[in-house]
């Protein structure tokens, strides 16, 4: 695996380091011991799918609150996706900046997204399928989110007129 860092500290993408033949190629999506060479916690306590049926969905931005913050390791299996982060951080110093990167099934990119970061993703196509790996366990009473269009964030979606759900755009602007 390949980690090549994001402008926000601790965030990674992570591309397939691919041993290739006329068969096709094989590589290793997951690696405790990789992480841990990067300063990583490793833990996955769940993975998740979310099929998404049509181009312009977004759902997001999404985090956990302490104290069971979760680290996610998302891929996108199928179609593609402009996938966001934004460093929640208290203290850092890229603390509401945010960060986009295309994951798709043909670049086999993930996003390593730490703890203390708010996630979510637009699809750009239909059909698209979305794997993540997940630190912590869901805690529905835990859960919350940051308005996708919050001015003070200024994230550049590349699809306007998102598809939404009730919940992610009623998120309060951050004041």
């Amino acid at each position: 695996m390949i980690f090549a860092p994001t402008p926000l500290a601790g965030a990674f993408a992570v591309e397939l380091e691919r041993r290739e033949d006329e068969r096709g190629f094989f590589a290793r999506s997951f690696c405790q011991d990789e992480f841990l060479k990067q300063g990583l916690e490793p833990v996955i306590a769940q993975c998740n799918v979310s099929w998404n049926r049509k181009r312009g969905t977004l759902r997001g931005m999404h985090f956990q609150a302490p104290p069971h913050e979760e680290a996610k390791l998302v891929r996108c299996t199928r179609g593609a996706i402009w996938d966001v982060i934004v460093d929640m951080r208290e203290g850092s110093p890229t603390r509401w900046r945010w960060h986009g990167a295309e994951l798709t099934a043909e670049n086999r990119l993930a996003l390593y997204v730490p703890e203390g970061f708010a996630h979510g993703f637009q699809t750009l196509v239909d059909d698209t399928e979305v794997l993540y790996q997940m630190s912590e366990f869901y805690r529905p009473d835990l859960a919350g989110g940051l308005r996708w269009d919050d001015p003070k964030l200024g994230i550049r979606w590349p699809l306007a007129e998102p598809i939404l759900s009730a919940r992610d755009r009623d998120y309060a602007l951050l004041q």
